[in-house]
């Protein structure tokens, strides 16, 4: 039956129901093991017969709690909690890529995913090419290649806040038989869900609004469980023949399309990789979550307002905020978020990176962090610290300039963070 509930409903009390005289809130299950009472029990487990668990590296039962909690949100199949939204890219895409296979990427993406696939997943052997994310449908298509595996793009970019023409990233994706992966940080599924225009997986950095505290490192993927891996077999060896590392089960066959992915990025690469959130973290990440839904409205709100700000000063050259109807992607924003973007407000400043550097260290409430996406107000210069590895070239290529400040719009008041940008700004 499908769920009927309505997304703020489901911030709140999605993932974990509990039964007559247990916890109302999800239990800390702080155990690395768990007991079973014959070996022929644990051994169902691990040969994927019988659910349950056995050890936290793999799955934790406060960990799936708050994973089936993002996967409602989403609108997925199923979903995995991860240690953070870099080791999510990663397992969502080398979950189906191996050595000698190809994947075509959005430039403008997160410096350190950028850095994940241009650099270290191209020393195992799995190449990226990556385009502009308002390249033609001519040009998209021309980059898939016979061992293209994989498509990927960010809703919203960080920090060049472009915004991913979703259907059309996901139609070239399907027409080649391979699925889009979205990255939907920014957005959340509180004001976007990808799988509605087509992407097939869903992947979070939870540290940012998910969280929303600066509480607790954190990833996620979920599957959309709707893209068919058997009618593409060929591509996609690892789900669809036998896993000789769990006595030859076909991911595929055995879980369907609700549950392979899934089941293989937890079976093998948890496994293998142990990129394991704590049981903590999935806490507080669920207290994060359970407001997300009031939160976004506040942080949009502030963005759109010290956007408006900043796009009238005379000292700002240039403001990027989706929401604005002066921006390129006002469009796609109204069409794909019509809620609403986010908090994240990107502007450059009359005299370039000098001019910047000065109004960020004469900022009294705005905090320079290496952050984003949190209660409290904070701004970052990319070139010199999340896109430092890029060159200029490549930091124009994805989007972010290096004279580019970021700035993501807290709960505060909005009057209160303009009038600590109009005075900082008052120095130059």
């Amino acid at each position: 039956m499908k769920d009927e509930r309505r997304i703020e409903t489901k911030c709140v009390q999605g993932g974990y129901t509990p039964e007559n005289g247990e916890p109302r809130q999800i239990p800390i299950i702080q155990s690395t093991t768990f007991k079973y009472a014959t070996s022929e029990d644990m051994g169902k487990l691990f040969d994927l017969e019988a659910s349950g668990y056995f050890y936290s590296r793999l799955q934790n039962p406060t960990c799936d709690y708050v994973a089936a909690k993002i996967c409602e949100l989403e609108g997925g199949s199923a979903a995995m909690l991860l240690s953070s939204g870099q080791a999510a890219n990663f397992y969502a895409v080398f979950n189906i890529a191996n050595a000698g296979d190809h994947v075509v990427a959005s430039s403008a993406i997160y410096g350190g995913t950028y850095n994940l696939f241009a650099v270290t997943m191209k020393k195992m052997g799995i190449e990226f090419t990556f385009l502009p994310p308002d390249c033609t449908e001519a040009e998209l298509n021309a980059a898939f290649r016979p061992n293209t595996k994989a498509v990927f793009g960010e809703t919203i970019a960080n920090p060049a806040l472009s915004v991913l023409d979703i259907e059309k990233f996901a139609n070239a994706a399907h027409a080649h038989g391979v699925p889009l992966i979205v990255d939907n940080t920014f957005a959340t599924p509180v004001n976007c869900r990808p799988f509605e225009f087509g992407a097939d997986i869903v992947t979070h950095s939870t540290t940012k609004y998910m969280d929303g505290h600066g509480a607790a490192v954190g990833g996620c993927i979920v599957d959309s469980g709707k893209f068919d891996w058997l009618a593409n077999a060929d591509k996609f060896p690892g789900l669809c023949t036998p896993d000789d590392s769990y006595h030859g089960i076909t991911y595929a066959e055995k879980f369907g399309l609700g549950g392979a992915f899934i089941t293989k990025a937890t079976a093998q690469l948890m496994r293998d990789f142990g990129s394991t959130p704590s049981p903590q973290s999935a806490f507080y990440l669920n207290l994060g979550l359970e407001s997300l839904h009031v939160r976004m409205e506040r942080h949009c709100l502030n963005g759109q307002k010290v956007a408006e700000f900043l796009e009238n000063h005379e000292k700002i050259s240039w403001v990027n905020y989706p929401s604005l109807p002066s921006n390129q992607y006002y469009d796609l924003a109204k069409k794909y978020m019509p809620k609403g973007t986010c908090g994240v407000v990107s502007f450059g400043v009359k005299g370039g990176r000098t001019a910047a550097e000065k109004v960020m260290k004469a900022l009294k409430l705005i905090a320079i962090e290496t952050h984003v996406a949190d209660a409290r107000s904070c701004c970052l210069h990319p070139a010199n610290a999340t896109h430092r590895q890029m060159n200029e070239e490549e930091l124009i290529a994805a989007g972010v300039p290096s004279d580019l400040i970021r700035l993501s719009c807290g709960l505060e008041n909005y009057q209160d963070l303009i009038d600590d940008l109009a005075q900082a700004l008052n120095t130059i």
